[in-house]
């Protein structure tokens, strides 16, 4: 369980937001008199879960330190406290045109300074205190997941979505990366092959017999190894490739099929895969990938 606190401004709601996102029931601005229930709700839901008390809270640091205290298995909880320098905190509101809700102050830099000092005993208790003057809401979030994530626990993997399409019904609304498969030798003009999909034997043989379409999974892959990390850097939960072909049944099936179960065998994804064009969604993986180099 994780108690934020920290200076306005600094960036307390980045940190409850990547606490939420690694699973933690979060709350936001919660009253410290009705701390120590909300404390017994989460230990009997069994639940991670992390509060944010500021100076919006109305409380002192004497005040929220005997509060702590009074919290059943308060040795449960961490605290962590974000921070940022004066000039940093004054150009943040600047920007926003938000008032600065410490109201003691009789400026804005007055009141960062005032916060400041009312705040310093609960800094001085903190397990962690991030700094975020330098940082970038994707940084200073990254920094929480790796005080929050348990040693050998896996972070969250991202939500993927795999959709083969056809171009002349238009490209997937959602689609965040599409690859284009009408350069790939097409069944549709082997007899035999034109009624069945990409999930066919007879259709993935004749494909796999191409090496130009070996060659294209391969690129394809190579392109996910080197921008998967970047995009999960960027904090993305949600990420939707799609594969277009002509009909939307042959080769854009296949090679969805293929990168899906490609994915799934670098730990990266469990990709859930749509066949727009079949009506067909699946979570299961059909492995037709080739062995990547």
């Amino acid at each position: 369980m994780i108690l934020i606190s920290g200076l306005s401004g600094a960036g307390k709601s980045t940190v409850l937001h990547a606490l939420e996102d690694a699973g933690f029931f979060c709350t936001d601005n919660l009253p410290l008199e009705l701390l120590s229930d909300w404390s017994n709700s989460m230990l009997a839901r069994k639940q991670p879960a992390a509060v944010c008390l500021d100076s919006r809270s109305g409380f002192t640091a004497k005040a929220i330190r005997a509060a702590i205290k009074d919290i059943p298995s308060h040795d449960q909880w961490q605290l962590l406290f974000v921070e940022a320098e004066d000039e940093v905190l004054r150009r943040r509101f600047s920007t926003v045109k938000r008032r600065h809700p410490f109201p003691a102050g009789s400026d804005l830099m007055e009141s960062i300074r005032l916060e400041r000092e009312s705040l310093l005993a609960i800094r001085n208790m903190a397990d962690l205190v991030l700094d975020s003057s330098h940082l970038t809401p994707y940084e200073l979030a990254e920094k929480v997941d790796i005080f929050c994530l348990k040693p050998g626990k896996k972070k969250r993997q991202m939500i993927c979505n795999i959709i083969s399409f056809s171009y002349k019904n238009g490209l997937p609304a959602n689609a965040d990366i599409v690859f284009d498969m009408r350069f790939l030798p097409n069944p549709h003009y082997q007899p035999e092959l034109a009624p069945l999909t990409g999930c066919d034997q007879g259709v993935i043989s004749f494909l796999e017999s191409y090496e130009d379409v070996k060659e294209a999974a391969l690129h394809i892959q190579r392109w996910l190894a080197f921008t998967w990390p970047l995009v999960r850097k960027e904090r993305k939960q949600y990420l939707t490739i799609a594969m277009g072909c002509s009909g939307g049944r042959h080769r854009s099936v296949y090679m969805a099929e293929l990168i899906s179960g490609w994915l799934n065998s670098q730990g990266w994804a469990e990709p859930t895969v749509q066949h727009r064009e079949l009506g067909i969604s699946h979570s299961s993986i059909i492995d037709v990938s080739p062995e990547a180099k």
